[in-house]
């Protein structure tokens, strides 16, 4: 696995190792070398991105692009899994909001992100339960507690 970390933010001093453990857990168990690439801004640069790929002009926790349009029942095709976005700012505040540790929740949002890698996704209810069962299995790995338990994500 690959996760190639960009930090255009310098309070994401940890994101390296973040990224590393929340994407490895995400992947494991899939076969194959995978890359991932990994923005660390702030949240004008996620409004910025976020207006542009989603046409919603507000900073937001996370984003992902996909390199392929999979369902999670799929293999991805190449080793290039897609890329995330991931604003301190918003994660900081809710994380504070939240009462949970940072680096906890960055694990977590990373963990989600990847997943939407993988063709995961929580448009529908049932894709949704789907997708946060398997969060929480990997959290759960990863030694954290159930991030929907106390809160919203």
């Amino acid at each position: 696995m690959n996760v190639d970390v960009i930090v255009e933010d310098a309070r994401w001093e940890r994101l390296e190792r973040l990224a590393e453990v929340a994407i490895s857990a995400a992947l494991d168990g899939l076969p194959g070398e995978w890359e991932v690439a990994v923005l660390g801004c702030d949240d004008a640069r996620i409004a910025t991105l976020n207006a542009e790929f989603r046409g919603k002009p507000v900073p937001t926790n996370v984003l992902s692009w996909p390199a392929e349009e999979m369902s999670p029942d799929d293999s991805p095709e190449g080793p290039e899994l897609g890329d995330i976005a991931i604003a301190y700012d918003t994660c900081a505040r809710e994380a504070a909001e939240q009462g949970k540790p940072f680096d906890a929740h960055v694990i977590h949002l990373l963990v989600h992100a990847t997943l939407h890698l993988l063709g995961h996704d929580h448009v529908e209810d049932d894709q949704a339960a789907r997708m946060e069962a398997r969060e929480v299995e990997i959290l759960n790995v990863l030694g954290f507690p159930d991030p929907y338990a106390s809160g919203k994500v």
